[in-house]
């Protein structure tokens, strides 16, 4: 089929929101945004075997490449509005797009999405690019430069499954042989299928100081939101909530909890909370530490020993 039929067939859905005058199908998508609303734009590409393991699931593939953009929204405290999906296909397998395209409908339909447009083209590695779309009200926005010193670092969910779940994917071998199946499968979950914390981040508009989402690993992260608040920041690492599956793990290698705050693909919220602000617990926020003046960029465990924060992922490794 040539790329004409491939869109129509798989990615030509009738729009569901009202803000979406023109979606797929001709030069270019219009959208009309709510009045006095900002516009926020957000861009995430997904190379097989970079970012995701070669034998993934097509309807896991989708599903993270639009979780990972809808996870900067969230972390802005923005609303999704829509995206844009460009594709580089290595071959027009149908079995792979029909389960593909489904998952991605199912997933934009339930995050309240559009797809509004995109691009096809002949790759020799899977390719995806996702352009995604939110809004803000006028005014308001979490950064990550908006931290005060005292306030406290919080995060959302559970910190490192996904590193263990990469692990899994990719080194069963190096798995505890302890862990059992339904943990494994858990953990595979957790890489594979990552939920943004839209909720969250609307809800902490206007109360959260600052804000990241968690993609590149907790301390490296967190590092981000210090430099540009210009702040240190003192943590403590018994505190990082861990799920059950990544507590059987740790309990059999503990020394692995060096993997989970380095490993990234969390896209867990990480953000700074004013003094005076109450931690709501439907949030799913645990408070880990609190941010201190200077030295700016610099993270100390509670015990006075210094983290790193420029380890965790990179889409550049050194070839040193």
């Amino acid at each position: 089929m040539d790329e004409f039929d491939l869109i129509a067939r798989y990615f030509d859905w009738p729009a569901r929101r009202p803000e979406v005058v023109l979606a797929v199908g001709d030069d270019a998508a219009v959208i009309d945004p709510p009045a006095d609303s900002r516009l926020v734009v957000t861009t995430d590409m997904l190379v097989a075997g970079r970012h995701f393991p070669p034998d993934t699931a097509p309807e896991d593939i989708a599903h993270k490449a639009l979780a990972v953009n809808l996870s900067d929204l969230a972390a802005m405290g923005a609303e999704p509005l829509g995206f844009t999906l460009s594709l580089g296909l290595a071959e027009t397998d149908s079995d792979w797009l029909s389960r593909f395209a489904a998952r991605l409908r199912g997933v934009a339909e339930r995050w309240g999405c559009d797809l509004i447009g995109g691009d096809t083209v002949g790759s020799s590695v899977l390719t995806l690019s996702v352009t995604a779309f939110g809004t803000l009200p006028p005014g308001k926005i979490i950064a990550r430069s908006g931290a005060q010193a005292g306030d406290r670092l919080a995060v959302t969910g559970f910190i490192g499954d996904a590193a263990l779940g990469l692990v899994v994917a990719q080194d069963p071998v190096a798995v505890p042989e302890a862990l059992g199946t339904a943990a494994r499968e858990y953990l595979r979950r957790r890489l594979d299928g990552p939920e943004p914390r839209l909720a969250a981040g609307r809800a902490l508009l206007g109360r959260a100081s600052a804000g990241l989402d968690c993609s590149d690993g907790l301390l490296q992260d967190i590092g981000h939101l210090l430099d540009a608040s210009g702040l240190g920041a003192e943590i403590d690492l018994s505190a990082v909530p861990v799920s059950p599956a990544a507590s059987d793990w740790l309990d059999a290698r503990p020394e692995d909890i060096d993997r989970m705050i380095t490993g990234g693909d969390d896209y867990e919220l990480i953000v700074a909370l004013p003094q005076g602000m109450e931690v709501d617990p439907e949030l799913g926020l645990t408070v880990i530490g609190r941010l201190v003046d200077g030295p700016v960029g610099q993270i100390r465990e509670r015990h006075g020993r210094s983290l790193p924060t420029r380890r965790g992922y990179t889409h550049f490794p050194s070839e040193d």
